[in-house]
């Protein structure tokens, strides 16, 4: 099953991309996740999470395409109910030059638990987003504050 979550940021694409390609600081974008630990760089890297009821993610890098401005990463560990899950985040630039974001989650599971599967991504995933959005937002108000 793939759910798409598309939201556009108040922040210009490359810095968004900047941000996203670093692969970290999911813990500070993500109300669900209490820590974020990414080992090693690029294509392989592994990023070791911890949500806020103790259960264990870890995401390895597949891609990462500059040109095209897109992260792609396999879900190993997950805590939620499902068999496969893959994430893909692309970042575009819209009209004015600000950052739409689509991050596509690809997902199987038992039927049975689908749609809250499905649900759980498009709030989580929301969420980082607009927690990304304030933190970059914070990073660019420091810099113009000097």
């Amino acid at each position: 099953m793939k759910q798409p979550i598309t939201k556009k940021l108040s922040a210009p694409a490359e810095k968004v991309w900047e941000a996203i390609s670093r692969i970290g600081r999911l813990e500070v974008w993500f109300p669900i996740i209490a820590t974020c630990a990414v080992e090693g760089d690029g294509i392989g890297a592994r990023r070791r999470m911890t949500t806020q009821d103790g259960g264990e993610i870890t995401d390895i890098i597949e891609e990462i395409d500059p040109a095209k401005r897109r992260l792609t990463y396999l879900r190993a560990t997950s805590p939620f109910p499902v068999t496969f899950y893959r994430g893909t985040v692309e970042v575009f630039d819209s009209f004015d030059l600000q950052a739409v974001v689509a991050w596509t989650i690809d997902f199987e599971s038992a039927p049975q638990d689908a749609a809250a599967v499905a649900e759980l991504v498009k709030g989580a995933i929301g969420s980082g987003l607009d927690g990304m959005e304030r933190d970059l937002q914070a990073e660019a108000a420091s810099l113009e504050r000097g």
